[in-house]
């Protein structure tokens, strides 16, 4: 949670919750933000993108942070209750990376070999060019923005293979696939030395490639409102779309939508 003190006049308070890939990254611009409007409290949380929507169709929350678009029945629930599907903002770019343990041998998959071994065709490094070692899938949970992107886009729709071990933040995947070597887990782009991110079709998960959409596996981060935001709520939102907002993105890792002179 990030909060804004040592400001003695009314104070606007902002709830932002929703995608954990996200958290960081919105903590660092509401930092940011609070520091540049003493007179504004931003509240951070996040567990999933799931978690950020459901609270927003019951307004417990100002914005919604998401690594995915709306699912056709959250569309409807939002439409249910505030007859409007809502605003929706792309605010930075994201590489969904591949991630093997650095003693993988691996380098470079296609996205048909990485569907492979998620769906449980591929079970051996050996037939991706690896040592001879069974294949142990790293996922994120269900209710993850980036499981269902994933599924979407990489799957395409196919199920995940059951043999799959699901974590529940970007950082418990880095965390096992960094401590097994034989482990592939994927998540938001990531500069860890402790793990390798891998090239798709042989291109690098870089900022150029990202921003110049050369990547294939390259992805948008949302911000989500019910309706045409107001007051310091846009005047956030507003704000991170300036080249103030787009260098703290930058500096969290992220790519940000347009180039950035400093």
């Amino acid at each position: 949670m990030v909060s804004c003190s040592g400001f003695s006049g009314k104070v606007t308070v902002i709830n932002i919750t929703g995608s954990s890939t996200m958290y960081h990254l919105t903590e660092q611009l509401a930092a940011e933000y609070m520091t540049l409007h003493p007179n504004v409290s931003i509240y951070v949380s996040g567990s999933s993108t799931a978690s950020g929507i459901k609270a927003l169709i019951n307004n417990e929350t100002d914005i919604c942070t998401a690594s995915r678009t709306l699912q056709p029945e959250e569309a409807k629930m939002l439409s249910d209750y505030y007859q409007t599907v809502g605003m929706f903002y792309l605010i930075a770019k994201d590489a969904l990376t591949i991630y093997v343990n650095t003693e993988n041998k691996v380098d470079d998959l296609t996205v048909k070999q990485v569907r492979d071994i998620y769906t449980g065709k591929i079970t051996n490094w050996s037939e991706a060019g690896g040592d001879n070692i069974e294949i142990l899938p790293i996922i994120r949970v269900p209710n993850s923005g980036t499981h269902i992107y994933f599924k979407e886009h990489v799957l395409a729709g196919a199920d995940y293979t059951n043999k799959a071990q699901a974590e529940a933040t970007t950082q418990d995947v880095i965390d096992e696939v960094a401590s097994i070597e034989n482990a592939i887990g994927y998540g938001g782009i990531v500069k860890n030395p402790d793990i390798k991110a891998l090239k798709i079709q042989g291109v690098v998960p870089s900022e150029t490639n990202v921003r110049n959409d050369r990547y294939l596996l390259t992805r948008y981060l949302h911000f989500f409102t019910t309706n045409t935001p107001r007051g310091e709520v846009k005047n956030f939102i507003d704000w991170t779309l300036t080249p103030a907002g787009q260098k703290v993105i930058e500096k969290t890792d992220f790519i940000s939508l347009f180039n950035v002179s400093y």
